[in-house]
């Protein structure tokens, strides 16, 4: 403040106005002297402003990859920084001071120029873009400021509206006013996003919103207070400035907005002063992410030209992305008038050097230097865009009428004329929007591998069907085997009766045979008696006669018989060829017809006995014809016998006839024997494929198991690995984590005390160390591979799993591992550790991977569906380990931080769980169970506050209140700290108010609010005591 005061001699002195801008001012004053001197420097200057009057090329601006900038219009003057002037109306405190004083300032809103007035006689006057008198309306302020920059970033520029002014100028009022009561009140950040949201469409455009507020140079999330000190990372191409630690928001409607307006304004930092009653202690930025899609043609110059330049033919998409900052700075003050003192002493210093940093970059912008001090400040580097860089950008200046203030309203003048000197070079932005052709082809990717899944599916059906079928097939394969087994047997039974059938026939054939020959033979013996018979009728002349006939008759019969004979050896020798015909198609009986011939060859034997006998019989017979009448007996029996013969021969055709038959049974026998051996191939070549398909899955089997003993020696050469993990993995089981801190909520507000205490921790040798370790790690897991050590959780060494879980521990404390230790399954490794093992030490360091993978909302939920929480309900309460404990609070802590996931916390036991370890009596273990309240009590308030819930606490279930109420005054300051936290936010909600009553609440209340070390705490208690009805009335009665 004190360095602006001292330049504003000088900068009235040179008066550095541009000769042709709307902006330039001209003073005018009774002094001659000065008169004369201004339009010598108006002269020089113009000489000089062609130099300002086009910027060069080497404008800052942002330009990605994948845009495609262009001018704004062609107007030369379209990219200056617009300031328009607003007056702020008389107060109560400026009535009574200035009662016998004039304004200081005069507005002449037609000819757009404000009188500054030294004293009655000497005035300076000045010329702005805008005029705006005390009583202009929030509409007018907001449609002549505003709503061009708004439709401008509609259209695909980026935009900037700013505030400026002393404190208590109605900077805020004009800017971030909500309106709930009037609508007419509304500033500019709602009425913008009004616009806004009008002229979008949700289907093919997104608006997002972040605020954030520069407070002591640290910016804060107003939106999720816990982040502070974000960094502002700079892209080296293009000079984007970004803030990836950022809340960003998606606006759903108005309403939404309104209620994120009303969550940061409640955590915006304000406090009294005697300049102002709320005065803002930090700048506030709402920054206004649009991103539309090209749809329509436009026929105006600015698409006729971006048309020529777009690429025809690949369908790309084409967006529009740009932003809007609507930026509330804090009002400059002097301490002397202001009363600042203590920590408002030192927000003050804070407020105004950024401001003197803002003017110095003003000031260089306006002169053309070479260099403009952008880095000295946050806030620069913020604005960077905003002035001199490639937005369109409008600012507002708030002034007093008040006398009292001269040199302040002098001071905020100055800056805005200089400010008006400043030329940005405006540029669209246009993108092709690959996200959408990115997403579109993912939608396409995801329902090809979906329809891959149905196809692979249907085949692992269509191959469980062939199995299935295989399966049938194989048992009725061996059905039929034994249904054919069964069945040769039964044909081989039938063919050895056939043949034995048969060989009693051949028998019958060969007697019939033998016969035949028999009787040949005894034709002829009998011719040979014939002979002698004749000889002997010679010799008998009595019965010469009688044989004469005789032998006539015995020679007619006899003719008969050969002739017989004759037909009897024809068919003999057919039945002869049918044997033949019949041995041909038995030839597979060769060995047993070999046997029948044996028997034949007996047979033969006995007919030739039979012979010898009947040769006898006919040397009797030769005998008896000695004797006529026993010569003639002997003939009729000869004849006799002949009959007889004839009878048998006729009945020896009879069986030629079953011969044939069963010459027809063979043959059929034969033809059912060849379907048999056809049948049986076609057994042997399905055995043989079978045999086959046998082979290659005992070929499938061998590679299998040469998998396997690849793998058990790659499982050895892991547990080697291991012996080096032991000598790289930290001793010290809490190693791994001073990574993170539990309570980041407070590192930005630590005193400068604790911050040189972390300071000197962070250079400590032994974080230096484990900074060591983790990269050793680390180059372990990449050589060695995560999945690799996840497997070795599953060990049944103990040594092996403690040292794996030291490993997975150490890397679950760096983000950029947590995805991946899920994703290969770490998270369900160490959650069985918890469930399944009785090592301590094992419990303890699973217990502190997975309080640093619940630090992770998306690991959050997976812990939870999981059953996370009950595991480590499980493990506080089988382990008196403070070490332990800590880490097990410390998880469940995190996980309170979760709004979505209280209620099935709090149904699985981990309320009951964090009050139980208090057992242990550690400060540690209290303070994280502390903390783990205080992140449950704030998730619960936060949604009374946006009206997501309702009702009393759940913490007031478990007996949580009681214990915060009991604790209120321990010693350690960080369990205080949280407990302190954790019963203001219960007292937002007024449904806890009775109980709070009841247990004394209320007075632990009053001591925070009179004695807590941390004045945000005390103002927060204040607040409850006052806003919630029940605790005030209770505050009065006491």
């Amino acid at each position: 403040m004190a360095s602006r005061s001292s330049n504003r001699p000088e900068r009235q002195a040179h008066h550095h106005v541009p000769h042709p801008p709307p902006g330039s001012s001209s003073s005018s004053s009774s002094s001659s002297s000065s008169s004369s001197s201004r339009s010598a420097l108006a002269h020089a200057q113009t000489h000089h402003n062609p130099v300002r009057g086009k910027p060069t090329s080497s404008s800052r601006r942002s330009v990605t990859p994948t845009s495609r900038t262009h001018s704004f219009d062609t107007d030369e003057d379209s990219g200056r920084v617009r300031v328009a002037v607003r007056l702020r109306p008389r107060n109560a405190e400026d009535l009574v001071s200035d009662a016998d004083f004039s304004d200081c300032v005069e507005l002449q809103p037609e000819l757009k120029r404000l009188k500054l007035r030294k004293n009655n006689w000497s005035s300076e006057s000045y010329r702005f873009d805008e005029l705006f008198t005390e009583t202009a309306s929030q509409k007018r302020v907001y449609e002549v400021v505003a709503k061009p920059v708004v439709e401008s970033v509609l259209n695909g520029y980026n935009g900037t509206v700013m505030a400026y002014g002393q404190t208590g100028t109605g900077k805020t009022y004009t800017v971030g006013r909500l309106g709930k009561d009037d609508p007419s009140e509304r500033g500019i950040m709602v009425r913008a996003l009004e616009d806004i949201i009008a002229n979008t469409s949700p289907a093919s455009d997104s608006v997002e919103v972040s605020y954030l507020q520069l407070y002591m140079e640290s910016i804060q999330d107003l939106l999720a207070p816990e982040k502070t000190n974000i960094p502002i990372n700079e892209d080296p191409k293009t000079g984007e400035v970004s803030l990836p630690g950022a809340t960003i928001v998606k606006i759903q409607n108005l309403d939404h907005f309104l209620q994120l307006l009303q969550v940061g304004e409640a955590n915006r930092h304000a406090a009294n002063t005697k300049m102002n009653t709320e005065s803002s202690r930090s700048h506030a930025i709402l920054t206004v992410y649009i991103r539309r899609s090209v749809h329509e043609k436009v026929n105006d110059e600015i698409n006729s030209r971006e048309k020529g330049n777009r690429i025809d033919g690949n369908n790309i998409p084409i967006v529009r992305k740009s932003k809007l900052l609507i930026v509330d700075l804090a009002g400059s003050e002097r301490i002397d008038k202001s009363g600042s003192e203590g920590p408002l002493l030192e927000e003050a210093k804070f407020i105004n050097l950024s401001l003197s940093s803002l003017g110095k970059c003003i000031n260089a912008l306006a002169e053309n230097s070479p260099h403009i001090p952008t880095r000295d400040s946050k806030l620069t580097r913020l604005l960077r865009d905003s002035f001199g860089g490639s937005a369109r950008t409008s600012l507002i200046i708030t002034i007093g009428p008040s006398a009292r203030h001269h040199t302040e309203t002098a001071s905020t003048i100055m800056f805005g004329q200089r400010a008006m000197k400043i030329v940005n070079m405006v540029k669209l932005k246009e993108e092709f929007d690959y996200e959408s052709l990115c997403r579109k082809l993912e939608n396409q990717v995801d329902h090809l591998t979906a329809e891959i899944e149905r196809q692979q599916k249907l085949r692992e059906d269509d191959k469980y069907e062939l199995e299935k079928r295989l399966r049938e097939n194989q048992d009725s394969l061996s059905e039929e085997k034994k249904v054919l087994v069964t069945r040769s047997e039964f044909l081989e039974e039938e063919n050895n009766r056939l043949e034995s059938e048969m060989k009693s026939i051949l028998n019958e054939l060969n007697y019939r045979k033998d016969l035949s020959n028999l009787m040949h033979d005894k034709v002829a013996h009998l011719e040979t008696c014939l002979q002698n018979s004749k000889q002997h009728q010679l010799e008998n002349s009595t019965y010469q006669q009688v044989l004469a006939d005789t032998t006539q008759m015995y020679e007619k019969k006899i003719a008969k018989l050969i002739k017989q004979i004759d037909d009897e050896r024809a068919s003999s020798e057919s039945a002869q060829e049918q044997l033949d015909l019949i041995k041909k198609l038995l030839s597979e009986h060769q060995m047993s017809i070999q046997k029948h011939q044996t028997e034949n060859s007996r047979y033969q034997k006995a007919l030739a006995d039979t012979t010898q006998m009947y040769e006898k019989k006919i040397a009797e017979l030769v005998k008896q014809l000695q004797d006529e009448h026993a010569r003639f007996e002997g003939a009729e029996q000869q004849l006799d016998l002949a009959k007889r013969l004839l009878s048998d021969h006729q009945n020896s055709i009879q069986g030629e006839k079953e011969i044939d038959e069963l010459g027809l049974r063979l043959q059929e026998m034969y033809q059912l024997h060849e379907n048999t051996l056809n049948e049986l191939q076609s057994l042997k070549s399905e055995n043989e494929d079978l045999l086959e398909e046998k082979a290659k899955l005992n070929e499938e089997f061998q590679s299998v198991r040469q998998r396997l003993l690849v793998e058990e020696k790659q499982r050895k050469s892991i547990e080697n690995e291991l012996v080096k993990l032991k000598r790289a993995a930290p001793d010290n089981e809490n190693a791994f984590e001073d990574k993170k801190s539990y309570m980041k909520e407070d590192t930005s507000k630590q005193s400068p005390e604790v911050g040189n205490r972390t300071g000197s921790y962070r250079s400590n040798p032994l974080r230096e160390t484990f900074s060591g370790q983790r990269a050793t790690i680390a180059k372990i897991c990449e050589e060695v591979g995560l999945q690799k050590i996840l497997q070795l959780l599953a060990s049944e060494d103990s040594e092996i799993q403690i040292h794996a879980v030291k490993v997975v521990a150490n890397l679950a404390a760096e983000d950029i591992n947590q995805k991946r230790i899920v994703e290969e399954g770490g998270l369900d490794a160490l959650l069985m550790l918890l469930r399944s093992s009785e090592n301590t030490t094992i419990l303890r360091v699973a217990s502190g991977a997975v309080a640093n993978l619940a630090m992770n909302e998306t690991n959050q939920g997976l812990i939870m569906d999981k059953g996370g929480v009950q595991l480590l309900a499980k493990t506080a309460s089988k382990t008196d380990d403070p070490q332990t404990l800590r880490m097990v609070a410390g998880a469940l802590a995190n996980l309170c931080g979760n709004e979505k996931l209280l209620m099935v916390l709090k149904d699985d036991g981990g309320i009951k769980a964090l009050l139980g370890m208090v057992r242990s009596g550690s400060s540690d273990v209290i303070a994280q169970v502390a903390r783990g309240l205080a992140n449950f009590a704030k998730c619960e308030s936060r949604g009374i506050i946006q009206g997501r819930r309702m009702g009393c606490s759940l913490l007031i279930d478990d007996g949580a209140l009681a214990w915060l109420i009991a604790n209120s005054n321990t010693t350690s300051s960080s369990t205080r700290r949280h407990i302190e936290l954790a019963l203001c936010h219960l007292a937002q909600n007024e449904d806890n108010a009775k109980d709070l009553i009841s247990g004394g609440g209320v007075k632990v209340l009053i001591q925070i609010s009179e004695e807590s070390s941390r004045e945000d705490i005390r103002n927060l208690a204040k607040r409850m005591l006052r806003l919630n009805p029940s605790l005030k009335a209770k505050m009065h009665e006491q």
